[in-house]
């Protein structure tokens, strides 16, 4: 049968132009396995913006996006400061020196992010970093002053480099691990991921290779010391599409399978996870950005060849504990014109498509993906719609965030798409997506549940024709008579509050009233209300039309019985 909702649900175009419509197939009998919530890792610079009014609403909010708990990862959770919060910077002050040179450990800004997190119902994942003032071997100067627009000459000071005596480092990371499951529980600790620094191949780390393999050595050894069954991993290196990058994992894993433990002596070191980072490289045009998808999916693709290649490690889960459009989530498109992507729905659009094609390569190459991690999440204090890359502005969620919403309502097995205007991942991967759009989707069935996640992509921020979606559905159950159709949608005037604010006029001070309605503007919509409708033996063809760079989820619900 055929069903129309609304008039958005048909045919033609808005324009009323006849064009060929787009058809996916999605065949719900055709299972091919559970759908892993690989989407379900977020974090941040700052990790003093936790516990802010904002950011314990928004670590509210990611916990709720789905079933699934997701893991919350944070820079700077053993710098030397007073805990003040300000764009790329942020300090606990865990470790400092009595005049003796004894340790004084203070656990209670570590804490206060910790808790934040569980109380939300999130998941830690622990980076390790960075080095405490008293511990630096190059302490002053130490803290950095960043700002928009300003270069990064200034930034990588004292707290990048490595230890003055790696066993006091080695016993701060200690007494960390045994506080944490005094305190939170060995059962609960036991879930968290224990990550060795941050990009440590660039000037995160002003130390050789050989100098974080043994960071690496001491720290594994402290965390196993204080809990055997932890979770260690590391390097959270830079995009391996980048030959040096790339030398950096290889020489690490090198060192984990058979190099000499700088503790014991004995071959090889700890390894229970490994991460690295992917970034995109999106440009501005003449009059538009341009996403780099391709490189993004390159880094990861790279990746996976390394770990492939250590027989060794080759079954062990990957994180990709930074994974973004770009690299700088601090960077505004205020100083920074390609990074106007971000407020709209492209940055939307656009992780629905890597998620997508990162499934899809990640099989191909045998990788044991377990999450890819999106460095995204607010600055207290900042004008509205500022252009940084994050998930909310001053409290009001952006379309991104609804993306992660629209992912934590698949459920179960993925099933079979065919789309005549999905582009092959290969092409994707090594070309991007520039000549034409990429209309595909993504979807997922359980015993009385279908999730079909649809987009029209395009790498250039540009306009042109909406796609018609001619949606057909097979494999339904043949006894469900009656089917339940919701449909939620982001566009320009769905689930978007940046469009909200700019027909507002822009305020920098919305009223309480302007501030509710971008609150109602930042949720996720329906496309009109759900409606039931009649399953034909199994079989349902819907029709809609989606705008370049939106996005819809169609579900549809039957009896369990």
């Amino acid at each position: 049968m055929r069903y129309s909702i609304g008039a958005l649900f048909c045919l033609f175009s808005v324009l009323g132009i006849s064009k060929q419509p787009v058809t996916i197939h999605i065949d719900a009998s055709q299972q091919q396995g559970p759908l892993a919530p690989l989407w379900a890792y977020f974090g941040y610079d700052e990790p003093n913006y936790t516990y802010m009014p904002n950011g314990r609403k928004l670590i509210s909010e990611l916990a709720e996006l789905s079933y699934t708990p997701v893991h919350i990862r944070t820079h700077f959770l053993l710098a030397s400061g007073d805990g003040t919060a300000r764009l790329k910077w942020g300090s606990t002050n865990a470790y400092a020196e009595d005049s003796f040179g004894r340790p004084i450990y203070n656990w209670a800004i570590v804490d206060k992010i910790i808790d934040t997190y569980l109380q939300a119902g999130a998941i830690p994942f622990i980076e390790i970093g960075f080095m405490p003032r008293a511990l630096s071997s190059h302490p002053y100067p130490y803290e950095p002053n960043w700002q928009p627009g300003n270069k990064f000459n200034d930034y990588f000071l004292g707290w990048t480099y490595p230890p003055n005596d790696y066993r006091k480092w080695s016993d701060l990371i200690y007494e960390w691990v045994k506080h944490c499951v005094q305190k939170y529980g060995r059962s609960k600790v036991e879930t968290w991921n224990w990550e060795v620094w941050n990009e440590p191949d660039i000037g995160y780390w002003h130390g050789t290779p050989e100098e974080y393999d043994t960071l690496y050595d001491y720290t594994a050894d402290a965390v196993k010391r204080a809990l055997p069954t932890a979770h260690v991993g590391g390097p959270a290196s830079t995009g391996p599409s980048n030959p040096k990058a790339a030398e950096f994992l290889k020489q690490f894993l090198q060192h984990c399978s058979n190099g000499k433990n700088h503790v014991n002596g004995l071959p090889g070191a700890p390894l229970d996870f490994i991460t690295f980072h992917a970034k995109g490289r999106p440009q501005f045009l003449k009059d538009h950005v341009q996403m780099g998808l391709a490189k993004e999916l390159q880094d990861a693709t790279t990746g996976f060849r390394i770990v492939r290649s250590f027989p060794k490690f080759q079954n062990l889960p990957v994180v990709l504990s930074e994974a973004d459009p770009e690299g700088c989530a601090a960077c505004s498109a205020k100083y920074y014109p390609a990074n106007a992507y971000r407020n709209d729905t492209l940055y939307a659009s656009y992780e629905a498509v890597f998620w997508k094609t990162l499934i899809d390569i990640s099989h191909r190459e045998r990788a044991n993906l377990e999450g890819f991690l999106t460095w995204a999440f607010e600055f207290e204090n900042q004008p509205y719609f500022e252009g940084f890359r994050t998930l909310a502005t001053n409290g009001i969620d952006k379309p991104v965030l609804n993306m992660f919403r629209m992912a934590g309502l698949m459920r179960g097995d993925t099933v079979s798409v065919r789309s005549e205007g999905a582009l092959p991942a290969e092409t994707i991967l090594n070309e991007g997506v520039t000549a034409k759009p990429d209309v595909d989707a993504l979807a997922t069935r359980t015993n009385h549940t279908l999730s079909v996640l649809i987009w029209n992509y395009k790498d250039d921020q540009t306009s042109e024709s909406p796609a018609d979606i001619d949606l057909r559905l097979s494999g339904l159950p043949v006894n469900a008579k009656r089917l339940l159709l919701t449909h939620y949608r982001i566009d320009q005037s769905h689930s978007n509050a940046y469009t909200a604010w700019r027909e507002m006029g822009s305020p920098q001070n919305p009223t309480s009233s302007q501030y509710e309605r971008l609150e109602r503007a930042g949720q996720l919509q329906q496309l009109g209300s759900p409606r039931w409708i009649s399953g034909n033996s199994g079989i349902v063809e819907i029709r809609f039309t989606l705008p370049l760079h939106g996005l819809s989820l169609v579900q549809l619900n039957w009896d369990k019985n």
